[in-house]
């Protein structure tokens, strides 16, 4: 369990310091007060991602060089911080290169606004949520997918570049190498995943939606002969044009397309029943629920679903939820209420 977060110089805050419940904690408050900042940072300290850019700086408070984050998760204690010219990790109080040991510490589920992309928005959304989820189960998978990209980037800039073919073709076994364990590792966790989906789906909405999911792999057969037979597409349009740079999710809810035919409110359904059924996936691989992070996601739900949605997470997980009025949510056992106003966060007794 998370008991502390410490920011410095983050975003908006100079110094802030924030204790969790073990339960279910709220952070109200008005727009523009930093709610989501705070969440940001518990995760940027647990997994070393923003949710939000992939730009360090912009994480940076104004006119300052950089940012420390630290916290306890147990007994154990984190501390990342971030300059200009890099990155440094300690795990109770020892330096870290390399960030294995360090991001085994906890998992975690995001959930936002921004979640609505992997409904209506590219594929790219759909493959992120894919990849949050492998690099927390799966040993490895951070490793290759680094290694794909690496070589699908210098593989793409040949190609743009209209470089000899010998020269494409030196990273061709890298990128088949790393892809063919993405796109079998990816069609795993879908075909583990579907189950909890449609029920996280059900019970959100209260038995009115069945949602189907269906993984789409960027490459018809074998990824060596798709490759190859891709070779004139490549040349013409000088780029990598299948892989696991292309793989998607089909979404179908009620036997109809879901980008295009589901309600907002829908959309926002079948968004939380992704994350729901991620978050359980990791409870039943790693035996004890991840942190949700809840990110202001009620706006398009009715109470009703607002709460079906609270009683759909994971038993006993933490959970730290952004909203900006409470009126509409039961009480649980435990829970925790801040009130944050011109930077200051307040316990309400």
């Amino acid at each position: 369990m998370l008991s502390k977060v410490r920011l410095s110089r983050f975003r908006c805050f100079e110094a802030l310091e924030f204790f969790p419940g073990l339960g279910r904690t709220y952070l109200v408050g008005s727009n523009a007060q930093g709610k989501t900042s705070i969440l940001e940072a518990v995760c940027v300290l647990l997994r070393l991602q923003s949710p939000r850019t992939s730009q360090p700086s912009d994480m940076f408070l104004n006119g300052e060089g950089g940012f420390a984050l630290s916290g306890m998760v147990g007994d154990t204690h984190l501390e990342c911080r971030q300059s200009q010219s890099g990155r440094s990790l300690q795990l109770d109080s020892k330096p870290q290169s390399k960030p294995d040991d360090y991001l085994a510490t906890a998992r975690l589920t995001w959930f936002s606004n921004a979640d609505l992309e992997l409904v209506n928005g590219p594929g790219a959304a759909r493959r992120r949520y894919l990849d949050f989820l492998g690099v927390q189960v799966l040993p490895g998978y951070r490793k290759v997918l680094r290694s794909y990209e690496r070589a699908l980037r210098a593989r793409n800039a040949l190609l743009k570049d209209c470089r000899p073919r010998s020269e494409v073709d030196a990273f061709t076994p890298v990128l088949v190498e790393a892809g063919g364990v993405l796109l079998a590792a990816r069609a795993k966790l879908i075909d583990d995943l579907t189950t909890d989906i449609a029920q996280a789906c059900i019970g959100i909405s209260g038995g009115g939606d069945i949602l189907q999911v269906t993984y789409r792999p960027g490459c018809d057969g074998d990824f060596t002969e798709a490759l190859a037979a891709s070779r004139g597409k490549e040349e013409r349009l000088r780029q990598t044009v299948c892989g696991p740079h292309r793989d998607d999710l089909e979404l179908v809810l009620n036997g109809l397309s879901a980008a295009s035919f589901a309600s907002e409110g829908q959309q926002r359904t079948i968004a939380l029943s992704l994350k729901i059924a991620q978050a359980r996936y990791l409870n039943s691989i790693h035996g004890v629920p991840p942190l949700l992070l809840l990110d202001d996601i009620f706006g398009e739900l009715d109470a009703t679903r607002r709460n079906l949605l609270l009683e759909a997470l994971p038993t006993g997980a933490q959970s730290i939820i952004t909203t900006t009025f409470l009126d509409w949510a039961q009480s649980s056992e435990g829970e925790s209420v801040f009130r944050l106003e011109s930077g200051k966060l307040t316990l309400k007794e």
